[in-house]
């Protein structure tokens, strides 16, 4: 093999299997751009591998499907477990709201992203984090409800990150 055709595999093996440090490098660059660092890092670090910025906000808006679908579960399992008829009215109001983030918002938002329709998918994870904060309203006054109350923050925060990224796909 001659030096040309050495140089010519190198070129496509660097380009096939992108190093480790460019996708840590990619992350780093993207959640910059974020306003919860820690969270963006913590979430696309261990699953950036050969991703371009559309997959990093693929991973994102998976990852809130992921906890969305965690939290309706824990909020059916808290509104079995209470006896507190106003806890459970809250709890009820909540799974109400979490319903269509889970089987629609999000999925169709992912589907969105696949597809390209950026400003799409934008409006269905937003749509995921006002749902989070209209739950949050109801429940806010309950100290028992703290767990949720973490939950739905998070799914705010990590939708405030996946729109940043997808934001930076729409000025691509």
């Amino acid at each position: 093999m001659n030096t040309h055709s050495l140089k010519l595999l190198l070129i496509l093996l660097t380009i096939t299997f992108p190093s480790t440090q460019c996708d840590d490098d990619l992350v780093d660059q993207i959640c910059k751009k974020t306003p919860f660092y820690d969270l963006c890092i913590s979430t696309l670090k261990s699953n950036s591998n050969g991703r371009d910025v559309k997959g990093l906000a693929s991973v994102m808006a998976d990852t809130m499907l992921s906890n969305a679908t965690d939290t309706l579960s824990y909020i059916r399992a808290e509104i079995n477990r209470t006896p507190d008829p106003k806890i459970e009215r809250a709890l009820a109001y909540c799974a109400e709201l979490y319903i269509p983030v889970v089987k629609y918002n999000l999925p169709q938002a992912i589907d969105a992203l696949s597809k390209g329709q950026f400003e799409f998918a934008a409006d269905g994870i937003s749509d995921a984090a006002k749902e989070a904060d209209s739950c949050e309203k109801m429940i806010s006054w309950s100290q028992e409800l703290a767990a949720l109350s973490d939950r739905n923050k998070l799914i705010h925060n990590l939708s405030d990150v996946a729109v940043a990224i997808v934001k930076i796909l729409l000025k691509g």
